[in-house]
């Protein structure tokens, strides 16, 4: 059973600057590729088995780590699958935000740790299994874009929601693979061009 501190510690009230990024949707709006619903979960989709796959993985492995590990190593395994500064720079800010939302909680993680990592450590210390921290890291990749969505799109919140319902086996598919193997190197270049494109423009919603 899932403990209050990792829903607590997965929920998008956290002060932990989460709400001003949107997973790349807004770019993808911009570009024209999520225009509807129906282009939303196909992009959730693709978002999910790429970058939200390898983030659960990351997630998973720093819940198993103990504060002596080599967290350099893992920081740079997580820099070489972003290839995106861009991406790097908003994985870097938030896991930075949860930091200050747990102040003293993981000092060996250093100022700005990859959020992945730093969500990975901070369920663990509550906690939380590897294979929790992995589910809820799997679920925000599609919850806070959709998130996202509804703010930049204006789509029916109970389309919205349903999609996401009929979601969740594969949330829990990709979740339970990600925690139980090594780190993958999925990537989705097209999210990486659209995160740079994103950070050049002007007028933005999003930082990313």
């Amino acid at each position: 059973m899932v403990g209050a501190g990792l829903l607590l510690l997965g929920d998008s009230r956290v002060p932990a600057g989460g709400h001003v990024h949107s997973g790349g949707v807004e770019a993808a709006w911009r570009a024209g590729l999520v225009t509807d619903v129906a282009s939303l979960r196909h992009f959730l989709i693709g978002r999910l088995s790429t970058t939200g796959r390898v983030c659960a993985a990351f997630a998973a492995s720093a819940a198993r780590m103990s504060p002596d590990a080599d967290w350099a190593l893992l920081d740079e395994e997580f820099d070489a699958r972003t290839p995106s500064a861009a991406q790097r720079a908003a994985s870097r800010q938030q896991g930075r935000g949860l930091l200050r939302a747990y102040p003293g909680a993981a000092p060996w993680l250093g100022p700005k740790p990859h959020q992945p990592i730093a969500f990975g450590v901070l369920g663990a210390l509550g906690g939380a299994s590897p294979e929790e921290v992995a589910l809820s890291t799997a679920l925000a990749s599609v919850t806070a874009p959709a998130s996202a969505a509804l703010r930049l799109l204006a789509l029916d919140p109970f389309a919205v929601h349903r999609m996401l319902v009929a979601l969740t086996s594969t949330v829990d598919s990709v979740a339970a693979k990600a925690a139980s193997a090594g780190l993958p190197d999925d990537c989705a270049p097209l999210l990486e061009v659209l995160a740079e494109a994103h950070h050049q423009s002007e007028g933005q919603l999003f930082v990313s």
